[in-house]
């Protein structure tokens, strides 16, 4: 069964991403964690949306790339992805990193947050950036066919 994800924005324009293979791929890399990725939706936004919600659900005071909410159940993944694409595209500059693949990664990062790696205790965030690596290793295996 295919994931129902939703994929809106506010304050900002849609990027431009072939949502049909982001689809495929989410639903990979929730099948290799062990999961099936069921009902998402993405949020794409501005800074002041992501503080806000930051502000309101979280009572954090920052600006963040992406705030995940999550509702799985199981081994089937649902959730709330709010992405700021200011942040992103301040990260890419800061990393000195395409924005594209920025945005890829933060992504699928919202996805293993649901699957159920973190990234805020002692070594989290190396086995975090690795399952992202991971991931956007697949996607590029996909998109050669594979």
């Amino acid at each position: 069964m295919k994931p129902a994800i939703e994929w809106t924005s506010q304050g900002v324009a849609l990027p431009c991403l072939d949502y049909q293979q982001l689809e495929l791929w989410i639903a990979r890399v929730a099948e290799s964690h062990g999961r099936i990725a069921r009902t998402l939706s993405y949020v794409f936004c501005d800074d002041e949306t992501i503080l806000e919600v930051n502000r309101r659900f979280l009572n954090h005071d920052y600006y963040t790339d992406i705030i995940t909410f999550d509702d799985c159940s199981g081994k089937l993944l649902r959730g709330d992805m709010f992405i700021s694409i200011d942040t992103v595209s301040s990260n890419a500059e800061g990393l000195g990193v395409d924005a594209g693949t920025e945005l890829l990664r933060v992504i699928i990062h919202g996805i293993l947050h649901l699957c159920g790696i973190n990234d805020k205790g002692p070594g989290e965030r190396e086995i975090m950036e690795q399952a992202e690596n991971n991931a956007l290793a697949l996607l590029d295996n996909m998109g050669e066919g594979n």
